[in-house]
């Protein structure tokens, strides 16, 4: 199968790049800059110039393709909402152009959307109005698009996707703790992220392409990692107390990520697991981080 992958060159999308290959997918990825263009085509995989700001380049793409993952996304986060909306657009704009076939559309989207403080599956729908969680633009496309015709599924992926390379929210957590001198948890710090290795991630998005079927699928590999293990982690790392912060202390400590840091994202896969024969293999969270690895050493 051709597949035209966005994000190619990301932590995500790299990953899955390599995973179709290995599974011997031909790949078109989407580069944005001749350095993106490059490290794709050492990869094996074949280079299309365009970005997510341009969607007529990203539908150029996909008429080329016989399935399109989309993992593309800016988590500039001081933009939150705006990007989120401008995932929505590419959504609609890569439907357009899938509309009246079976050629599958995989779009990312997160568990951390869905219903907090309690097991969340697949079965699960998101919360409707991006005005409180601006992120169900990209699922609120999804499901615009399927009821044009496209053969469209979600991939969630969980709080943490971690591995060597690793540019989200564990590492944010680090750059916190450093700045701060002091590792916190809110409240008990029994709140929970749901998580997953790289590798594991990649191999949902293969299988769930080559499955065809029109779903949701649940990228976690553990169902709740308690946030005070991660803190206590990064404490020791870097040498640093690990504290205890109230809610109302959290905003002083964290800034704007205090509500991810009290998110409490409890997630199965086991429907996942069921329909794609899954079977995570990658290190746990607390294994992966507990490493010099992601603290620069």
């Amino acid at each position: 199968m051709r597949v035209f992958v966005t994000g190619a060159t990301g932590f995500v999308g790299s990953a899955v790049v390599q995973e179709l290959l290995a599974a011997g997918h031909s790949v078109l990825g989407l580069a944005r800059s001749d350095e993106g263009a490059a490290a794709l085509s050492a990869t094996g995989a074949d280079v299309h110039r365009g970005s997510i700001y341009d969607i007529a380049s990203l539908q150029a793409g996909a008429e080329q393709a016989d399935g399109v993952i989309h993992t593309a996304f800016n988590h500039d986060f001081s933009k939150f909402r705006e990007n989120c909306e401008t995932d929505r657009g590419v959504i609609q704009g890569l439907g357009e152009v899938l509309a009246g076939s079976d050629r599958p559309l995989l779009i990312t989207s997160g568990t951390g959307l869905l219903t907090p403080g309690r097991l969340v599956t697949e079965d699960d729908d998101y919360a409707a109005g991006s005005d409180k969680i601006p992120h169900v633009a990209s699922e609120e496309a999804a499901a615009a698009v399927k009821a044009q015709g496209v053969n469209v599924s979600v991939i969630r992926l969980p709080p943490s996707v971690h591995g060597d390379g690793d540019h989200g929210f564990v590492p944010l957590l680090i750059g916190v703790a450093r700045e701060k001198g002091a590792a916190a948890y809110i409240g008990e710090g029994r709140n929970r992220w749901s998580a997953v290795h790289r590798s594991d991630a990649a191999k949902v998005y293969r299988l769930a392409l080559e499955r065809g079927v029109s779903a949701r699928y649940h990228a976690v590999a553990e169902d709740g990692v308690p946030f005070r293990k991660i803190a206590e982690v990064i404490g020791s790392r870097l040498g640093v107390p690990v504290v205890y912060k109230s809610p109302e202390e959290a905003a002083a400590h964290f800034g704007w990520f205090a509500h991810f840091a009290q998110l409490d994202n409890h997630a199965s896969s086991a429907l996942t697991r069921e329909w794609l024969g899954w079977n995570p293999t990658g290190p746990g969270l607390i294994e992966d981080l507990d490493r010099p690895a992601y603290f620069g050493k």
